[in-house]
C-alpha cells in the first residue's frame, strides 16, 4: 500500500522507476550522432572525453544523492536549492528548470517528426506536424493523470525497448570489431579533450530532472542514492561501449558520417537492416525520453505554485488519482505551443547555461546543508566531508567558464527578467495579504 506524502501526492516509485527515469531521460537522441563528433576532436582517443565526463557527471549525481535523500518533497533540484538558498534562489530554480524541460521537449519533438518525415512526408507540413504532437503530448498527459504508477511503469517499458536497439549495435559491434582501430596512436592535448568535453557534458545532463518526482518516491533516504546512481552509472557504460563499438567498426572512417554514426556501424556489422533499427531506435528514444519529461517536469510547476509563484490552480491535486493534473496538462500544452512555434530555436541557447547554474545551485546547496548538519543520521551522507561536493563545484565552474559570451549573456538576461519577475510576484502576494 503507497504512503501519501503531505502534497497529497502518492509515494509509488521505487529505485527501478528512479533509476530508468534517469536513464531515459539521459539517454535521447544524441548518443545515435555524437561518436562521430567526439571522433573528430580525439579520434580513436574519444574514450577519455566519454570517463572524464561520466566522472564528473558521477560527481555532481553523488551530491544530488545526498541531497536528495534529506529533502524529499516534490521538485528535485528546485526544492535543494529552496530549502538552502531560500525564495528568490529557490523561484530562480524552480522557473528555469521547467522551462529548460520544454525548450528542451520542443527540440527532441521536432527532431522526431523531421526523422519520421522520411519515411512520412505529410509530416513535413504544419497540419499534420501539429496533430502528430497533439496526439503524442496528449497520450503522455492521459496516462500521467491517470497515476504516477502508470507514468512511470510507461516510462521502464519505454527504457527497456529503446535500450533494445544499442543493445544489438553494442554486442553486433563487438563481434565486428578491428582492435587495430581502437590502438592510441598519441595522446589528445588538453584543449582538444576540454573541447569535446564541452560537447559531450550536456549528453550526459537530464538525468536530475528524475528526481522532480522525490515527492513521489518510495523510500527517498534508499531509492535516491541507488536509483539516481545507478541509472547514471548505466549511462556512463551504455555511453562508452557504443562508443567503443564505433570507433572498432569504422576506425578512422567514423568522423566521415556525422548524421548518423550508428547507423552506418549497424549497417556494417548486421546489413541494411542494422541501418533502419538504428533509425527506429532514434525514434523511439526521442519518444520514450519525452514520456519521461511530461512525468517530470509539471512536478516542478505544481511545487512552484505550491509556493505561490504559479497560479494557485496548477498546484491542484486529482481527488482519485492523487496526480498534479492541472500542472501536467498545463506542461503538455506548453510543450506543444513551443513544438509549433519553432520559438525555442532563439531561446535553446539558455538552456545549457541555466543547467549549469541549477547544478551548482545544487552541489553548493548540498555544501551548505552538510556544513549546517546536526543530524547525521538521517539520509545518505558521502565520504570525505565536502570533498566531492567541492570537486563538483570546481568541475561546474570549469564548463560555465567555457561557455560561449552569447551564452553567458543570454543567461544574465534570463535571470534579469526572471529578478524582475519574482519581486513583482512578491509585491503582488504582499499587497494581497494586506488587503485580506
Amino acid at each position: 500500500m503507497s504512503s501519501t506524502n503531505h502534497e497529497g501526492l502518492r509515494r509509488e516509485i521505487g529505485v527501478l522507476g528512479l533509476a530508468a527515469n534517469t536513464l531515459n531521460r539521459t539517454i535521447g537522441a544524441g548518443i545515435f550522432v555524437l561518436p562521430a563528433f567526439v571522433a573528430s576532436f580525439l579520434g580513436e582517443t574519444s574514450i577519455l572525453a566519454y570517463l572524464f565526463c561520466g566522472f564528473l557527471m558521477m560527481l555532481i549525481m553523488l551530491c544530488f544523492s545526498e541531497i536528495g535523500s534529506k529533502i524529499t518533497s516534490t521538485g528535485g533540484a528546485y526544492a535543494y536549492i529552496h530549502a538552502a538558498f531560500g525564495p528568490y534562489a529557490g523561484f530562480l530554480a524552480n522557473t528555469m528548470f521547467w522551462f529548460v524541460g520544454i525548450l528542451a521537449d520542443a527540440a527532441i519533438a521536432n527532431a522526431m517528426a523531421d526523422m519520421l518525415s522520411i519515411y512520412l512526408p505529410f509530416l513535413s507540413e504544419i497540419l499534420f506536424r501539429a496533430i502528430f504532437f497533439l496526439l503524442v503530448f496528449g497520450f503522455f498527459t492521459f496516462v500521467n493523470i491517470l497515476g504516477v504508477k502508470h507514468g512511470d511503469n510507461m516510462v521502464k517499458i519505454n527504457t527497456l525497448i529503446k535500450l533494445v536497439p544499442l543493445t544489438i549495435l553494442i554486442i553486433a559491434g563487438f563481434m565486428g570489431t578491428s582492435i587495430d582501430n581502437l590502438k592510441w596512436h598519441s595522446l589528445p592535448t588538453i584543449s582538444k579533450l576540454g573541447e569535446a568535453s564541452i560537447l559531450l557534458f550536456f549528453a550526459f545532463a537530464g538525468g536530475e530532472a528524475s528526481l522532480n518526482v522525490s515527492g513521489e518516491l518510495k523510500n527517498p533516504q534508499k531509492v535516491v542514492p541507488l536509483g539516481i546512481l545507478s541509472g547514471m552509472g548505466a549511462v556512463v557504460l551504455f555511453y562508452v561501449l557504443i562508443q567503443t563499438v564505433s570507433q572498432g567498426v569504422l576506425g578512422a572512417d567514423l568522423v566521415n558520417f556525422k548524421e548518423a554514426p550508428l547507423a552506418a556501424v549497424a549497417n556494417k556489422v548486421i546489413g541494411s537492416f542494422g541501418s533502419t533499427l538504428m533509425i527506429a531506435g532514434a525514434v523511439f528514444s526521442m519518444f520514450a525520453a519525452l514520456s519521461g519529461s511530461v512525468l517530470s517536469y509539471p512536478r516542478v510547476i505544481f511545487a512552484g505554485a505550491n509556493k505561490g509563484w504559479m497560479p494557485k490552480i496548477m498546484a491542484k491535486v486529482h481527488p482519485k488519482f492523487a496526480t498534479p493534473y492541472v500542472a501536467i496538462i498545463t506542461y503538455a500544452i506548453l510543450d506543444l505551443v513551443f513544438s509549433l512555434s519553432g520559438g525555442f530555436k532563439q531561446l535553446a541557447i539558455i538552456a545549457s547555461a541555466s543547467l549549469l547554474v541549477v547544478y551548482f545551485g545544487v552541489v553548493a546547496a548540498t555544501i551548505k546543508l552538510r556544513l549546517q548538519e546536526t543530524d547525521k543520521s538521517i539520509g545518505f551522507r558521502l565520504p570525505f566531508g565536502v570533498g566531492i561536493p567541492v570537486s563538483a563545484a570546481i568541475s561546474i565552474l570549469w564548463f560555465l567558464s567555457n561557455l560561449a559570451m552569447k551564452e553567458i549573456t543570454s543567461l544574465v538576461v534570463f535571470l534579469a527578467v526572471l529578478s524582475v519577475l519574482y519581486i513583482l510576484i512578491e509585491f503582488y502576494k504582499k499587497r494581497n495579504n494586506h488587503t485580506v
